[in-house]
């Protein structure tokens, strides 16, 4: 039984086997070759611009047969025409229109004095009081003093004291107290050696180029030719400011680089202003502290190197009549190094204390010749005793 079942099992090996070899020779057979498809091109499909029709050639010009543009004539470009040239209100009466400027200085002198004097009594108190008015307004000690001493005597005298003759009564202590008598003319005429030369002078944040600019229009106003110099080169757009106010009245202005030699620009400038045969050459110098000696130092060097062109007719000295007594010791300083000739005080609209016209007069002994009364072109007015003192009265 047993050789029975093994005969079985090797008969089932052996059918096995020989399915499998011929499932491997069908698989190696090769294939017959795949009939080869037809091959289709699709249809162009127009481009961006294209129509659906097929393109048809075009004529093609060449470049002999493309007519070029003639060439149009360009106008030549127009010059950039100069700024206009203002024509500067007349100096003349020029206070007289901004005396209404000086209100705050005329509340605190003219009506402050007037309504102490029109008092029933005048007692020691009263008197007091007078002075204390002068002395805040920066009148100053010896000035006030002279001032209240001549009152009580012409009151003594007058015995009646109606306002108008208060008004009158004061109006001629105050102006005699000025100084009607000294001579107040910028100094701007052509001399034999040359045009006149004004140097401004001053600290820093007076207002010092904007006085040079607008005293350039008070000389055009009458009748003067002027050239600008903008020795100030520490102060960045200085000279650019300058120019622009020179610009407005057809003044030319002589300039430097920034941070240059300032002596140098004056010289030039004056050295201009003779070659031009102009009346008048304003130099607006560096502004300086008064406490730095080697500032001041170089603004007598700026003064002497314009003088080998000739004299220096005028020094003007700008002072900021708000700051009261500190402007006193500026003006101490600045008279021992240069010449002050004159005093040019600026922003007097805007303070109370107007009686620095006298104090500074009376410390330096040169008249104030200009005052600014305003930040306009033409608020710088030359100085009138008699009109200023009937501004700080009023009507």
């Amino acid at each position: 039984m047993e050789y029975v079942i093994l005969a079985v099992i090797i008969a089932v090996v052996a059918v096995g086997a020989i399915a499998g070899l011929v499932v491997t020779g069908r698989r190696r057979k090769p294939l017959p070759p795949k009939p080869e498809a037809p091959v289709i091109t699709p249809p162009r499909e127009p481009q961006v611009g294209e129509e659906a029709a097929p393109p048809t050639e075009a004529p093609v010009q060449t470049i002999e047969e493309v007519p070029l543009p003639e060439a149009e004539e360009q106008a030549p470009a127009e010059a950039a025409a100069p700024p206009a040239v203002e024509v500067p209100e007349p100096t003349a009466g020029r206070l007289v229109r901004l005396r209404s400027r000086l209100s705050r200085s005329q509340n605190s002198i003219g009506k402050g004095l007037l309504t102490l004097l029109s008092r029933d009594r005048l007692d020691e108190d009263t008197w007091e009081e007078i002075e204390e008015t002068l002395l805040v307004a920066d009148v100053g000690v010896a000035a006030t003093q002279e001032l209240v001493d001549s009152l009580r005597t012409r009151v003594k005298v007058l015995g009646t004291r109606t306002p108008d003759e208060l008004r009158g009564l004061l109006h001629e202590e105050l102006v005699k107290l000025i100084g009607p008598d000294a001579d107040r003319t910028v100094r701007s005429t052509k001399h034999e050696e040359g045009p006149a030369v004004v140097l401004v002078v001053g600290v820093n944040g007076v207002g010092k180029t904007t006085t040079t600019g607008k005293l350039a229009r008070v000389l055009v106003a009458d009748g003067r030719r002027v050239v600008l110099g903008a020795a100030d080169t520490f102060r960045a757009a200085a000279a650019d400011q300058l120019q622009t106010w020179g610009e407005r009245v057809g003044a030319y202005t002589v300039r430097g680089p920034e941070g240059g030699d300032p002596a140098s620009v004056a010289f030039d400038a004056v050295k201009e202003g003779i070659a031009e045969g102009v009346d008048t050459v304003l130099v607006d110098t560096a502004g300086r502290l008064h406490t730095k000696t080697g500032l001041m130092d170089e603004l007598g060097k700026v003064k002497r190197v314009v003088e080998k062109h000739g004299p220096v007719d005028e020094v003007l000295l700008v002072l900021d009549a708000t700051t009261g007594q500190n402007g006193l010791v500026q003006a101490r300083v600045f008279a021992e190094v240069v010449d002050i000739t004159g005093i040019v005080l600026t922003k007097l609209d805007g303070t109370a204390k107007g009686g620095i016209v006298v104090s500074v007069q009376r410390e330096l002994g040169v008249p104030v010749k200009l005052i600014g009364l305003g930040e306009g072109a033409d608020d710088l007015a030359p100085f009138e005793p008699a009109a200023f003192v009937d501004a700080l009265i009023g009507d």
